[in-house]
């Protein structure tokens, strides 16, 4: 296997062969077109060829494909993968690029079409063998769970002693304070570690394809449903399955994972028998689910269900002990992703930082960190240096303020919404995208502030 990715291109063939007008384009291009019939042994062919591109094909079991993609991606992270299937399968073409794949082709593909997308993956920068190791050692990094506060050292600590039971966990905090890494430790802790853990953000599908999303389907239980397909539940069984926003689901899902919760089976949408599973649940939420529970909002029953082990993690201003380390990992992470020197922070950068509010809490600290690495070009940061790049973040509605520990989160909260709706006419989709939240929880946000918002301008995807 050579360290330079070079010029192959991996074909499955399937029942479909490449165009010979497009098979001189691409050799006249340079590149090497090599012919397999099947995903047999994928794996181990693409680390002993080291494709520029792999055009893989979809022939009836789109689950194993997918499944060679995960695998194949955590090798080469970053080559582009294009997909090719002979039905249109509007699930399948979210998971695939879900996944990683560059493009998804389905049906009857036109040579124009078909050479747009081989086009634009072989535009993908030449990155060596060497480079995706590190890339891929540095993404490893957002696995681990960095603190030297007492309160999370204290969680740390109890979250090894509950990570080997079979017990449901409900973390709970503000956004961005890290509940998926929090999860994640749990899992890589317990006994379930070589097992899978699968994430699914509840607030980021609609209701009907969470189902399907969830719990699976058998071919034809709906328009669109080809082929069977199982669940995140059954995709996790023997490992760990962490529900991301588990507040913003709808009441009749709700019902759905307390059955599953009181009888570890599942039932595929369209089918006709239970299946037992294996799956250790992880929820998380920012929001107060007791209260939604009073509200009408949440499942009482589902709420105890879940609430077996809460972990309730503190926002990063009130543990200023771990900003320190916190700034020298995402330095050392991001200096690595980007091949740019190892840097530090001086004690009055170290200072700064203490000093701030910080409303986005660890996200919006890795954030301040990444940009850092990028924009700054001294070894050692100083205060005033990242003041510079920081300032240009916040919102003009801020500026009359010298000492940002002065605002109330919810007056920051809501100024931030403000300014995001202003920026965007009204618009609540465009808003949500801007702010990282769901349209619905933005939509509970106004319905909290109720006046001094900007009037919501026509939108037909909201």
């Amino acid at each position: 296997m050579t360290n330079i990715v070079n010029n192959n291109i991996l074909w499955t063939a399937g029942h479909f062969s490449l165009p010979e007008a497009l098979w001189k384009r691409l050799e006249g291009s340079g590149y090497r077109v090599l012919i397999t019939e099947d995903n047999a042994n994928l794996k181990e062919k693409i680390q002993n060829l080291s494709p520029r591109l792999w055009v893989g094909r979809i022939n009836g079991n789109p689950d194993s494909v997918f499944s060679q993609l995960r695998e194949i991606k955590e090798v080469f992270p970053l080559m582009p993968v294009v997909l090719m299937s002979h039905g249109s399968n509007m699930e399948d073409a979210v998971t695939a690029i879900r996944l990683g794949a560059y493009d998804y082709l389905a049906g009857d593909v036109s040579q124009e079409r078909l050479w747009a997308a081989l086009e634009g993956a072989l535009k993908y920068p030449v990155v060596s063998s060497v480079s995706q190791s590190r890339r891929l050692k540095a993404d490893d990094m957002d696995t681990q769970l960095i603190a030297a506060h007492p309160s999370m050292l204290k969680i740390m600590n109890m979250a090894r002693k509950i990570a080997n039971g079979r017990s449901t966990v409900l973390i709970n905090g503000e956004t961005g304070v890290g509940k998926e890494v929090m999860a994640r430790f749990i899992h890589n802790n317990s006994d379930r570690k070589d097992g899978p853990f699968i994430a699914v953000n509840c607030a980021a599908l609609p209701e009907s394809l969470l189902e399907s999303e969830l719990f699976g389907h058998e071919k034809g239980a709906f328009t669109g449903a080809i082929s069977r397909k199982k669940g995140k539940f059954e995709l996790a069984n023997g490992g760990t399955l962490l529900l991301d926003e588990i507040s913003e689901t709808a009441v009749s899902i709700q019902a759905k994972l307390l059955r599953v919760l009181q009888e570890r089976e599942i039932d595929r949408v369209g089918g006709q028998a239970t299946i037992p599973i294996d799956t250790r649940v992880i929820a998380t939420t920012n929001r107060d689910l007791e209260a939604e529970t009073k509200n009408g909002n949440f499942r009482l029953d589902l709420f105890y269900r879940l609430n077996v082990v809460p972990i309730k993690l503190p926002p990063l201003r009130e543990r200023a002990d771990d900003i320190a380390p916190l700034a020298r990992f995402f330095l050392k992470k991001h200096c690595a992703l980007n091949n740019t020197p190892l840097k530090k922070i001086s004690p009055d950068a170290e200072a700064f930082l203490k000093g701030r509010a910080w409303p986005g809490n660890v996200r919006e600290f890795e954030n301040l960190m990444e940009r850092a690495t990028l924009l700054i070009e001294p070894d050692v940061i100083s205060a005033e240096e990242l003041e510079s790049i920081s300032s240009a973040g916040l919102s003009d509605s801020t500026e009359g303020f010298k000492d940002y520990n002065l605002i109330p989160l919810k007056e920051m909260e809501r100024m931030m919404i403000i300014k995001a709706l202003d920026n965007n006419r009204g618009n609540r989709t465009h808003a949500a995208n801007v702010l990282g939240i769901s349209v619905r929880t933005l939509r509970n946000k106004l319905h909290e502030y109720e006046t001094g918002l900007p009037a919501e301008e026509s939108d037909s995807s909201d």
